[in-house]
């Protein structure tokens, strides 16, 4: 029986622990594993509240700051069991959860100034768990996103964490834009205050634009014995300098990328999608899940300053209760610049989206949060447009409906690694309209399983994204069979975690 460790900052097996698709695969995974007969350990942050009910495991006592920390390691129940997968949180009150959802900090003057803390301690104290057995022998310890990637700095600098060289380590990268840059020296979160007696390699271990920084995306690239990106399209993509905004490739870290290629350890893997124990919404509940998600946030004491645009929306979609649209495109996603770049950047764009939707007596769905500015963008356009409903909130319930009564699925990220958005609405028959970029290329075939833009230029790429939703519209109203033969296309796709982890085994595991 292989023995394996899970080191994330997300994991979606527990409530309330995730805030991308990144909570979903470190769910997903071990779950594989375990079907295989292995065991998995999972491990993230306790962020001060997923203890709470937790079994005390071990109590772990280890030096930063040339201070001595103690931390505690809990045993937690997961939302469905499993065999031989066992999922922990450790605790530190300096671990504290963010306002992204109550996970990440958002640091805006000092980016990563609090999460760089954060998780220095949490990287030191598994390292002191792996050292003291509490996961048994392990033979692969599996990293996700920068979050972890300070184990292999400990592994390859710190004389207390040696034995971590006896072990595989494999390095997931989610997001590569999101990169965990902080300085050596001269600031509280800075390596030198948290590891004063670790000699640096400052060559080995610098951010190429900020070379007083450390980079800890690049360390988990230039240290770990295996580098997966999450679909073979975006490994392509990485291995190519971005070129902002027509194409975003390696961003900054191209160089470190095509050299793990080169030695071998640079591997392209489809995520996997779940096709079993789907919650299922009824049909024709999207109306009444939105008007329920609304009243509960009416009522939430942080959703006072929304209260107008919430009761605004509801009002919209009580509309739509007895006069139900033709068609509803939508999407489900934070509100950010890798998912909205393009509205961002061209708000007239949406705009024409909504009015060609008017034509067909369509409306346009959106779910999520995120920053700051691309939600109040958004807030803005619904206010001016009937026919646009912003739910600028959470609601499980909701997004399961979406997925099932949509008639188009829209996803015109700027970049992305893999998406899982794209997985899920094909999962229920819903075509989707991407831009063609990283694992929407992968996932997503123009006229075959749904609608894809590109071009050379921005511009070209906005006048694309605009005919082929034209496209799509046409097909829908005007060719009936060829709708229904995308629907049929999108909804047999199979994009299984059986055959991601495969995958994982024979070329990041190397246990084939």
């Amino acid at each position: 029986m292989n023995n394996f460790l899970f080191v994330s900052a997300e994991n979606d097996a527990l409530e309330n622990c995730k805030a991308g698709g990144m909570g979903d695969v470190v769910r997903d995974v071990p779950r594989q594993i375990s079907e295989r007969g292995d065991k998995v350990h999972v491990i993230v942050p306790a962020y001060s509240r997923l203890h709470h009910g937790g079994l005390p495991k071990a109590t772990l006592n280890f030096s930063l700051r040339g201070l001595n920390y103690t931390a505690e390691l809990y045993e937690v129940k997961p939302k469905k069991e499993f065999p031989n997968i066992f999922h922990y949180v450790l605790h530190h009150p300096e671990i504290e959860a963010g306002d992204i959802a109550h996970i990440y900090h958002n640091d805006p003057e000092e980016p990563f100034y609090t999460d760089a803390i954060k998780y220095f301690i949490f990287c030191t104290a598994v390292a002191e768990a792996i050292k003291k057995g509490a996961f048994g022998d392990l033979d692969v310890v599996h990293l996700h996103d920068w979050h972890t990637s300070l184990l292999l700095f400990l592994r390859e600098y710190h004389q207390d964490y040696t034995n971590l060289k006896d072990i595989r380590f494999v390095y997931s990268i989610h997001n590569l834009a999101i990169q965990g840059i902080r300085p050596f020296d001269g600031n509280y979160s800075s390596v030198k205050n948290w590891f004063p007696n670790v000699p640096l390699d400052y060559q080995k271990l610098m951010d190429y634009r900020y070379q007083d920084c450390i980079n800890l995306m690049a360390v988990g690239i230039r240290f770990a014995d295996a580098v997966h990106t999450v679909s073979p399209s975006y490994k392509e993509d990485v291995l190519l300098p971005s070129s902002p905004p027509e194409f975003i490739g390696g961003e900054g870290l191209e160089k470190d990328l095509q050299q793990a290629d080169a030695e071998g350890r640079l591997f392209g893997i489809l995520n996997g999608c779940n096709y079993k124990n789907i919650n299922k919404e009824k049909k024709g509940n999207i109306y009444r899940n939105t008007v329920k998600a609304l009243f509960r946030w009416l009522q939430q004491e942080d959703k006072k300053y929304k209260a107008d645009f919430l009761a605004h929306t509801g009002e919209k979609i009580m509309d739509y209760v007895e006069d139900r649209p033709k068609f509803i495109a939508s999407s489900v996603a934070r509100l950010t610049e890798q998912k909205f770049y393009f509205i961002m950047r061209s708000p007239e764009a949406f705009v024409e989206i909504l009015k060609k939707l008017e034509k067909v007596d369509g409306i346009f769905m959106l779910l999520g949060t995120g920053a700051p500015e691309y939600e109040e963008l958004f807030r803005k356009l619904s206010y001016k447009h009937k026919n646009f409903i912003f739910t600028n909130g959470q609601s499980e319930k909701l997004i399961d409906s979406m997925y099932l009564e949509s008639d188009l699925y829209f996803m015109p990220s700027l970049f992305e690694p893999c998406g899982i958005s794209q997985m899920l609405a094909m999962r229920n028959g819903n075509p989707c309209l991407v831009h063609h970029t990283g694992g929407l290329k992968d996932t997503v075939e123009h006229m075959k399983t749904g609608f894809s833009f590109d071009g050379n230029t921005y511009d070209e790429k906005i006048e694309n994204m605009l005919k082929v939703f034209d496209e799509a519209l046409d097909v829908f109203a005007n060719d009936k069979p060829t709708w229904k033969k995308i629907q049929a296309s999108a909804k047999k796709m199979r994009f299984t975690w059986q055959k991601s982890v495969d995958q994982y085994y024979k070329l990041l595991y190397k246990l084939d």
